[in-house]
């Protein structure tokens, strides 16, 4: 599989960039691997609409407690409602995506079962609130391929922001973009990662 990671704090207009970039990247990907992210605004949805774009299928990891779906921070309920209706397949990860030393982990969790890495990535070092430097230290100690993404003229910013649509809209269901038939959305496909 193929992940994407990164900063939390990019820029609509950066996550713009990044998705063009990522959409080509992944076009030069041979063979039709899927991408995998962690449910999330920013980086996943710019990976998710990419992935789609690019023939891919996309793998969506969201969070549980017990057995149940968790409710996720508030700014990023919109862009996973939208990363569902990309997703090929859901799976349930338990972790407490309020906490961001669980999140840390769940995204080790999911670099370990991957190939390929794309790290939106400053080159920065990681602290208290953002993990992207470590995430690149575990991907190439386990051996993975690790492709640095930082757009020219990207920036990072004081909010998380959301990509706009390829309409110039900010994201809402957008499913009717991606080429293709629908995702199909059933509970058979949701499936525990371990």
């Amino acid at each position: 599989m193929i992940a994407a990671v990164g900063h939390t704090d990019l820029t609509g207009d950066t996550l713009d960039l990044v998705e063009h970039e990522l959409r080509a990247a992944l076009a030069r990907l041979p063979g039709d691997t899927p991408g995998l992210v962690r449910a999330g605004a920013g980086v996943p949805v710019a990976f998710g609409r990419a992935a789609r774009a690019a023939g891919r299928d996309l793998i969506v990891l969201t969070p549980t407690q017990g057995l149940v779906p968790a409710l996720l921070p508030e700014r990023d309920r919109m862009a996973t409602g939208e990363l569902l209706l990309l997703a090929r397949q859901v799976r349930l990860l338990p972790y407490d995506p309020a906490d961001r030393d669980a999140c840390v982990a769940a995204d080790e969790r999911m670099i370990a079962e991957c190939r390929h890495l794309f790290a939106v990535w400053d080159g920065s070092p990681s602290n208290g609130r953002d993990a992207t430097a470590h995430l690149v230290a575990y991907a190439r100690a386990h051996g993975i391929e690790v492709e640095v993404v930082w757009p020219d003229k990207a920036a990072r910013g004081t909010t998380p922001g959301v990509p706009a649509s390829p309409a110039g809209r900010r994201p809402h269901a957008i499913a009717h973009t991606v080429a293709g038939p629908a995702p199909l959305m059933t509970t058979g496909k949701a499936e525990h990662l371990r």
